[in-house]
């Protein structure tokens, strides 16, 4: 649909884009991590009952139909945190009696490719502990990174995901379109990952894409979730502006609004040092890669002999021990005066009034969830739930494209009737 808009005239590269995410629910149950083993235990018994009833009958008693028989919802689980405990063991010990008879070199070995079974290993591996201790459950740092942690037997690909305090089973998607005010605001990428996906991992990705396909805008509007210092210099390189709030200044004076932040020192990048406030220099500059994400940054110190007897030095670092004093630590000088740029402009009346387009990309995403239901997917996989998104933004591009042609105008905010009396008044 996209190269048909672009021969007639309504689609072309340039101009400006701009991009916003959601969450989408999964078509599964949300669980807690006993309700999880459970379900996941039950699952592989009763995907094992009919592909192999009479093999299963001779493992299984009457006490394991009575535990795992009902859907998980349904259970009454135990009170009091020492039986719940002995009740998450005894289903540890009981799924890795049915898998080591499963892998058992008499077991048909057909058996391990069912679905539910390789489910059931992968689940177990993350959920538990078994050694000559026995089994017992994972503490939470042992639990593996959230991006392998299954959720759900029935939909391996979703994940539990937190945004603004919110937290969800399932997938986000990322929703990006033309809104030029001479043509048909076109949705030109769609891109859905797995609920913990960050939206800063995605901008580069949406980048590429409009580039694949000849799209990419002059300026690409998004929120502070799409920014990042090493983002505004790709783009920039790309001949596109990024346009969305900078990171703030994460230095502790900075984000306890005291003292001298990060941003009031100067950098001489010729002379690879710094000078505070205070008037003096930095006498260590060297290069190294971030302990938590490899970024690449630059790390100065000043001399305790100059923080120390500083009039300003309680505004600036604690009391100095040893021959250091006030440390910084920045990015390399391409990103550093990105994100310097960035911060500055967006204090002007002129960025606030360009930003300003961006809102309208909430009116996307509320269109999407009322007319094609994008808010809870229909399927049980990513590549799936991923096509049904695609289909999802065609079809509002056919209903966009006949309004474009028919002159219908777009919808505008939505005020309640307080708001109109409060304004009208």
């Amino acid at each position: 649909m996209l190269e048909r808009l672009r021969g007639l005239g309504l689609l072309k590269a340039g101009g400006r884009q701009r991009t916003d995410s959601t969450h989408v629910l999964a078509a599964v149950r949300t669980l807690n991590r006993m309700e999880f083993v459970g379900e996941t235990l039950r699952a592989a018994l009763e995907a094992l009952a009919v592909a192999a009833p009479t093999w299963l009958s001779g493992l299984v008693t009457a006490e394991w139909a009575e535990r795992y028989g009902p859907r998980v919802d349904d259970y009454r689980f135990p009170k009091g945190e020492e039986v719940r405990e002995e009740w998450a063991r005894q289903v540890g010990k009981d799924g890795f009696f049915l898998l080591e008879e499963v892998y058992a070199p008499a077991t048909p070995t057909w058996l391990r490719e069912i679905e539910a079974v390789q489910v059931l290993r992968r689940a177990w591996i993350q959920q538990y502990h078994r050694d000559e201790k026995g089994v017992r459950w994972r503490e939470g740092k042992d639990l593996p990174p959230v991006h392998h942690r299954l959720c759900s037997p029935y939909d391996t690909d979703a994940r539990y995901g937190i945004k603004r305090g919110a937290g969800w089973t399932g997938y986000k998607v990322h929703l990006t379109e033309t809104c030029e005010p001479d043509a048909p605001h076109v949705i030109t990428q769609v891109a859905t990952t797995d609920a913990v996906v960050a939206d800063t991992e995605m901008a580069e990705r949406v980048h590429q894409a409009l580039t694949d396909r000849d799209l990419l805008p002059e300026v690409h509007v998004v929120d502070a979730g799409y920014t990042t210092a090493a983002l505004f210099v790709s783009a920039h390189e790309r001949g596109m502006e990024l346009l969305g709030p900078a990171p703030h200044d994460s230095s502790l004076q900075s984000r306890q609004n005291q003292g001298f932040a990060r941003g009031e020192f100067t950098i001489d990048w010729g002379t690879q040092s710094a000078n505070c406030p205070g008037g003096h220099r930095s006498f260590e500059w060297w290069e190294q890669k971030h302990h938590r994400n490899g970024t690449p940054v630059i790390k100065v110190f000043f001399s305790a002999e100059h923080c120390r007897p500083c009039p300003k030095q309680t505004q600036c670092t604690k009391p100095p021990t040893g021959r250091r004093g006030r440390g910084l630590t920045f990015l390399p000088r391409d990103r550093y005066e990105a994100l310097k740029a960035a911060r500055r402009a967006q204090d002007t009346d002129e960025w606030k009034e360009r930003y300003a387009i961006r809102a309208g990309v909430e009116g996307t995403i509320s269109q999407a969830m009322r007319v094609t239901g994008l808010r809870r997917t229909r399927y049980r996989n990513l590549p799936t739930t991923r096509l049904a998104h695609v289909f999802a933004a065609t079809a509002l591009n056919i209903i966009r494209t006949d309004r474009w042609l028919t002159g219908t105008p777009l919808g505008g905010t939505r005020t309640s009737h307080l708001e109109t009396l409060v304004l009208a008044a």
